[in-house]
């Protein structure tokens, strides 16, 4: 397999979000959202990490060893990865994320590098509400192309496979495929899943793996999916702990905001939030609020 280079899109405005702050550098646990993905990213140990960004993003990701790339102007996310490509090595294999999708998980990157071989590889899902999302279109069970929901028939927007936005192929065919890339869609933009049909129509196989979690894949589009995104994450870190054995008197009522390294026998009661580095010696028992 070919050296792995990951490109990171995060030159998203998020309006929606009605902040001045980047919707990439929104808390999740407390850390940006961008920063989980950075930490998944450097857990592949990928030989270079480029972020396509917008203003303030270089500042608050001081101490990773990212490279940047500018999108002054939103042009959809084709122009972003054609703008990251030359921070790239010529014989690597890309591995396309975004910095508002935080809980993406390194097993399920692993696969699908694994499941791509030489040539394109998307990471699906299945949603039973797949509205939103660009669909899936298959024939004969193999993958032909992506259509993004604006632009989608009534029967194609009946399909639950969905495009998660993460993608994967060696340097060469993104530089291949980049520059043929249009605009004729209802956003006037330069879509990266449009690759996937170019990719079929040259005979290139593309493969495709479903993450078994819709979790991790779930972007952040306005501040209700970052407060769902949160308490989602906070069970995830309840249950790991417990199964740890950390008792937790409620665990819908505490928040971890960092790390913690225990001993045995630790009691926490209701209503707790521990943030930053914490260790906790056997047998401390930490009380209400």
């Amino acid at each position: 397999m070919k050296e792995v280079s990951v490109v990171v899109l995060a030159a998203g405005e998020g309006k929606r979000m009605r902040s001045r702050l980047p919707k990439v550098l929104h808390p999740l646990a407390g850390k940006p959202l961008i920063a989980h993905v950075l930490d998944t990213a450097l857990a592949l140990s990928p030989h270079v990490i480029a972020v396509v960004r917008g203003d303030a993003v270089p500042r608050a990701l001081e101490g990773y060893p990212v490279r940047f790339a500018e999108q002054p102007v939103p042009r959809g996310t084709g122009d972003a990865l054609r703008r990251a490509l030359p921070l790239i090595p010529e014989d690597h294999r890309v591995l396309v994320l975004y910095g508002d999708v935080p809980l993406i998980k390194r097993e399920t990157l692993d696969a699908l590098l694994e499941a791509a071989g030489e040539g394109l590889g998307i990471l699906t899902v299945h949603l039973p509400e797949p509205a939103g999302y660009g669909r899936i279109l298959r024939e004969a069970g193999r993958i032909v192309g992506i259509v993004e929901e604006r632009d989608a028939s009534p029967e194609q927007l009946a399909i639950d496979e969905v495009n998660t936005g993460i993608m994967t192929a060696p340097r060469s065919l993104f530089a291949h495929f980049l520059p043929r890339l249009v605009n004729a869609n209802a956003q006037g933009e330069l879509y990266l899943t449009d690759c996937v049909a170019m990719a079929v129509e040259e005979g290139i196989p593309v493969a495709t793996v479903a993450a078994d979690d819709p979790w991790e894949t779930m972007g952040v589009n306005d501040r209700m999916q970052l407060a769902r995104l949160e308490r989602h994450f906070q069970a995830l870190q309840a249950e790991r702990l417990m199964k740890e054995g950390v008792t937790l008197l409620d665990p819908r009522r505490f928040d971890l905001r960092g790390r913690i390294v225990h001993g045995l026998d630790i009691t926490i009661d209701t209503d707790v939030i521990l943030e930053g580095e914490i260790r906790l010696g056997e047998g401390v028992r930490i009380g209400t609020g």
